[in-house]
């Protein structure tokens, strides 16, 4: 109950918010009813269902983060002198955001539940013929489709109750680790990957949007992606280190030192945005012959994890902008100039924009030179 009345009383943006986590609950869900679909009308232990709930699992993991990174910015759950009177503690924050990312995902597991079963029934939709052509004359397993929904629910809530639960003040001058190890599993996911697409006789590997690939291909996707997340702090950190060097002004010493204090928190988005959009680039830059006729559903899930990534980052810049929000009212009560705070904004924008453009745009080269062959 108390979930549900933070709901009713929030204010339009969260509530915007948390309509991205059920639209993207509802998106997870067609994709997981698609699957189920398909392994109902191809019994057939070879037809590869295991494999498209595999891929089902990356936009289900973005939608899982999204969930974490609102329920850190959501104003009802976050610590404050009034829910600490009330006796909501930390485990009593990490419980009701569990609920109420369990209500949000469930409300938009149950509209892909109903959509999926319009389309089935006749509906005159995009993917009206995605749902019907797999399950026509299959009666749909209900326990399967409602186990099947649960998994982003539970998942949500798990995330959001540890993301809460395990929230801690960043220490402003604690420079973040993991470059060294970032670059490594760069390199070795590109290596990989050559490694894969270079080898004859290997069995293909269906990669959606792609004509086929050995095993090597995602799993070399997957290391770089990783590395990029992992890198992505320190780097974030660099940027805020070289906005104060060589005579910084006050824009630059206050963009680059609010950089630095922010890099464990927005350096993590930010490395896996830049993992997408690597990726994006990668399969655009590859010719036309390596590139399938990409289906709606596989364009559904391509858009749900961009969306998601994207959603993730503003979350996450929305919770560094709520954190340093004390710290702003106390400069502008020293009379510091407005526009020294925007400039200083909008540095902070560009340093990390001039450092990974040109960082995920190699890598995007990189990973599709060898596909490219």
């Amino acid at each position: 109950m108390l979930a549900l009345r933070l709901a009713r009383g929030s204010g339009p943006l969260v509530l915007l918010r948390r309509l991205l986590v059920a639209a993207a609950s509802a998106g997870v869900g067609l994709l997981l009813l698609r699957v189920l679909g398909y392994a109902v009308g191809h019994p057939a232990p070879a037809a590869g269902a295991g494999l498209r709930l595999l891929w089902c699992l990356i936009p289900l993991a973005a939608t899982v983060r999204l969930a974490a990174a609102v329920a850190r910015t959501d104003p009802g759950i976050r610590p404050s002198h009034g829910s600490t009177a009330a006796g909501l503690g930390p485990a009593g924050r990490a419980v009701l955001s569990a609920v109420s990312a369990a209500l949000t995902c469930a409300l938009g597991s149950g509209a892909a539940l109903l959509l999926f079963l319009h389309l089935r029934s006749g509906g005159g939709l995009p993917f009206h013929s995605a749902a019907r052509r797999p399950v026509a004359g299959s009666p749909l397993p209900m326990p399967a489709a409602l186990l099947l929904l649960a998994a982003v629910p539970v998942a949500a809530a798990v995330s959001s109750a540890w993301a809460v639960r395990r929230r801690r003040p960043v220490r402003e001058d604690a420079a973040p680790r993991g470059a060294a190890w970032g670059v490594a599993l760069v390199a070795a996911g590109l290596a990989a990957e050559a490694y894969g697409s270079g080898r004859s006789g290997v069995a293909p590997l269906p990669v959606p949007g792609l004509s086929g690939g050995g095993p090597a291909v995602p799993a070399g996707w997957s290391l770089t992606a990783l590395g990029l997340a992992v890198a992505a702090p320190a780097l974030t950190h660099l940027c805020g280190r070289l906005l104060q060097s060589v005579r910084p002004g006050a824009v630059r010493l206050l963009a680059g030192r609010v950089l630095q204090s922010e890099a464990a928190r927005i350096g993590r988005p930010l490395g896996v945005c830049c993992a997408v959009a690597s990726g994006i680039v990668a399969v655009s830059a590859l010719p036309g012959a390596a590139v399938r006729q990409a289906g709606p559903l596989t364009a559904l899930g391509a858009a749900l994890v961009v969306a998601c990534t994207a959603a993730t980052l503003l979350s996450a810049a929305v919770e560094a902008r709520q954190d340093r929000a004390a710290t702003t009212a106390a400069l502008l009560r020293g009379c510091a100039p407005a526009g020294v705070l925007r400039s200083a904004a909008v540095l902070r924008v560009i340093a990390p924009l001039t450092l990974f453009t040109p960082l995920t745009w190699g890598v995007a080269v990189l990973a599709a030179t060898p596909l490219s062959r």
